[in-house]
């Protein structure tokens, strides 16, 4: 089906798990595909496939044909979309077609459109994370360490109405990944290979496609000082976005969890707030067992949580002397519990705790600071709250009752 038409260039196709943009005019393509890949002429149209389904027994993907004879397998599909014979770049992913982003932006004379899938729940990794497996001579090995299921992927289309030098494509192609990191960057999206940040997942792909002639001289530039820089940028952070909003629900408010923001240091799923739970009163524990948000979703307990974080993240990267961690984690935990028992009068006695606890631990990681951070502040909050409840209680029960205050 044709969903829309843009630039008189470029016609935007979905058929069921297909999608494609359709050369109306002679178009130059950069992709990472290994059908087609690199940079190449006399396309007829690059596309984005849902080649598996994300999970289950239905995940298991033709992986054989796609890497040995990737040629035979697009034509395969091609044949079945009723496109037989034409040649086009092809992208692969587990995403839901359906959940497809289209992001168009334009000033002046430049425009930009990239369409988007994507999905990082299981496959998000940082630049440099442990590798699964090592390529030679045409073969994949294995590499024997825990990894978690290789479903998730991005994938980028994206189109531009004047055409461009091969500097300037290259170029481009690097803006969008800055533009892919900084979207991951904004959802907090952490890698599960690693305890860093996610800068993309292990199997992304791009292409960016342009007129082979214009009006006008090629674009010699696609980076941040140049317009088509910023409107592949804007274009491809708002697509993937919006993407990942549908395919993962990740919205900003969503990733407003210190549940979310400790899954980089293995607390996934509850396992935060189960950890929590063993330093709480019995009557604290299960109110967080009935909702857990009371622990774990406040905005002033989440920006904490991020900022003890950030700071872990700073002295990792070496902004920072390493033996300053231990009393960051002093402060930033105090900082935390504060937060988590609204009682600023109590930093000092938190600071201390956390001091004499991660001295005899001899941790100070977030996966040991903010369970007991958060531990302490609540504790205090529910005893300090039900104190005054019943100091009030005892008070009421004691005026006669002819007394004024009655």
């Amino acid at each position: 089906m044709l969903l829309n038409t843009y630039f008189d260039a470029i016609e935007l196709h979905r058929n069921d798990k297909f999608v494609a943009l359709r050369f109306r005019t002679p178009h130059r393509v950069i992709s990472t595909g290994l059908d087609n890949g690199g940079i190449a002429e006399g396309l007829d149209l690059v596309y984005n496939h849902q080649g598996c389904e994300p999970a289950g027994p239905l995940s298991r993907h033709p992986s054989r044909a796609v890497i040995e004879r990737p040629d035979l397998y697009a034509a395969a599909l091609l044949e079945r979309h009723g496109l037989g014979g034409l040649r086009a770049a092809q992208l692969g992913t587990a995403a839901n077609m359906n959940n497809l982003a289209v992001v168009h932006e334009e000033f002046r004379d430049i425009a930009v459109l990239a369409v988007a899938t994507g999905g990082v729940e299981s496959n998000a990794a940082r630049a440099g994370d442990p590798a699964s497996g090592y390529e030679f001579d045409g073969r994949y090995e294995p590499i024997a360490r825990e990894q978690p299921p290789a479903h998730g992927t991005i994938n980028v289309m994206i189109a531009l109405n004047q055409p461009m030098l091969d500097g300037a494509l290259v170029r481009a192609v690097m803006t969008a990944t800055e533009a892919k990191t900084a979207a991951l960057q904004e959802l907090s999206v952490p890698s599960r290979y690693s305890s860093g940040l996610a800068t993309g997942t292990g199997t992304d792909q791009v292409a960016v496609c342009v007129p082979a002639a214009g009006a006008a001289r090629p674009l010699r530039g696609a980076g941040h000082h140049t317009t088509a820089g910023e409107l592949i940028g804007k274009a491809v952070r708002r697509a993937i976005k919006e993407t990942l909003l549908f395919q993962n629900g990740m919205h900003p408010s969503e990733r407003g969890s210190c549940a979310r923001l400790m899954e980089r240091f293995g607390l996934r799923g509850t396992a935060l707030v189960d950890a929590v739970l063993p330093l709480l009163p019995p009557d604290a524990r299960a109110s967080v067992q009935l909702v857990p948000s009371l622990l774990e979703r406040d905005p002033l307990t989440v920006l904490a949580v991020a900022a003890f974080i950030h700071v872990c993240d700073q002295i990792g990267w070496g902004v920072v002397p390493s033996p300053c961690r231990r009393e960051a984690a002093a402060n930033h935990g105090a900082q935390i519990a504060v937060a988590t028992a609204g009682r600023r009068d109590r930093w000092n006695h938190y600071h201390d705790v956390l001091a004499e606890r991660c001295a005899a631990a001899g941790r100070d990681d977030p996966a040991f600071v903010v369970p007991l951070a958060l531990g302490l502040g609540y504790a205090d909050k529910w005893e300090h709250q039900h104190g005054m409840l019943a100091a009030l209680d005892a008070r009421i029960a004691g005026l006669a009752p002819g007394d004024p205050a009655a």
